[in-house]
């Protein structure tokens, strides 16, 4: 398996028609065979997947059976996420789903299971390494996402020692790009006049990475899996600012963001990259160029300005 690129897999990729895996999926189906496993209620998300030659099958993690799903895959990228709210439903697709899967896909060569940074305490700007406290800090706005990321790193952890498949556990961060993310939920609210909340403790710094960066680390992550599993941190190799990086969406449209600092606000972290560094190497795509082509690609009728430029907090 090359470290650079993948070919001639035979692939799985859980929640592939979401914000982070739809585009990974698309740009893995042209070397490979690959599988999309998701729900697929909008009917033009499997449109979508199947146009870019990805073979797609319909299953609820919580509930339903693999019987459908070949079981011969060589990789394992598991991006799917349940988020109801309900700690039954969610535990039950996230961890014991999750779970459940990977027996059934227990002849693999690999698998990658993305985590989140929420699986962290809260602790403000302060880097957090992969030996951080954990913690429930995501529990005012999402109140299953902490535990139930917590609880399917568990299972992940579980199942491949248990079956001895070598494993990456990847916490990302921020991930955007012109599939959208955090920032482009952010681009609307600026462009609609809607304040954007934040937390009280400012700047509110996150590990911001684009998904040029993250399609190209994907390989070098499953090069890391190991028995047990391998925990490493995902996101920028550099902190930048929400309020920074709101402030270049307002310039670069002529629409400038308006900041509310409130408890309620959805919270967040940084993280360490140190031992990213050592296993996949650094990020590549500057945040700005990163975020004038997110905007281009989803507004392509904006004339957009050319700022003199922001500093990273």
């Amino acid at each position: 398996m090359s470290d650079e690129r993948l070919r001639n897999e035979k692939i799985l990729i859980t929640g592939a028609a979401g914000q982070v895996a739809f585009p990974l999926a698309r740009h893995l189906a042209g070397d490979n065979e690959v599988y999309g496993l998701g729900r697929f209620g909008k009917p033009q998300d499997r449109a979508r997947l199947e146009q870019h030659g990805v073979r797609c099958i319909a299953a609820d993690l919580a509930q339903d059976s693999f019987s459908s799903l070949p079981d011969d895959f060589t990789c394992v990228l598991n991006f799917a996420s349940t988020r109801t709210g309900d700690f039954d439903i969610d535990l039950q697709a996230n961890a014991e789903g999750v779970g459940r899967l990977l027996y059934h896909c227990r002849r693999a060569r690999v698998w990658l299971h993305c985590s989140s940074s929420a699986v962290y305490a809260a602790a403000g700007n302060r880097p957090l390494k992969e030996s951080a406290p954990l913690g429930d800090s995501r529990r005012n706005f999402l109140p299953t996402y902490s535990l139930g990321k917590i609880a399917a790193e568990v299972m992940v952890r579980f199942a491949a020692r248990q079956w001895g498949v070598p494993t990456t556990i990847a916490r990302l961060n921020v991930a955007y790009g012109d599939n959208g993310g955090l920032p482009a939920h952010q681009l609307e609210a600026i462009l609609s006049g809607t304040p954007i909340q934040l937390i009280p403790e400012k700047p509110n710094l996150r590990s911001l990475v684009h998904e040029d960066d993250y399609i190209a680390q994907v390989p070098k992550l499953l090069a890391a899996a190991r028995v047990p599993a391998t925990i490493v941190n995902w996101g920028g190799s550099e902190p930048v600012s929400i309020e920074d990086w709101c402030t270049y969406l307002g310039e670069l449209t002529g629409h400038a963001p308006e900041f509310v600092y409130t408890e309620a606000a959805f919270g967040g972290a940084v993280l360490d990259p140190t031992r990213m560094h050592e296993l996949i190497g650094r990020t590549t795509v500057d945040w700005r160029d990163g975020m004038r082509r997110m905007v281009a690609a989803r507004h392509p009728e904006l004339s957009l300005r050319t700022p003199a430029g922001t500093g990273v907090t």
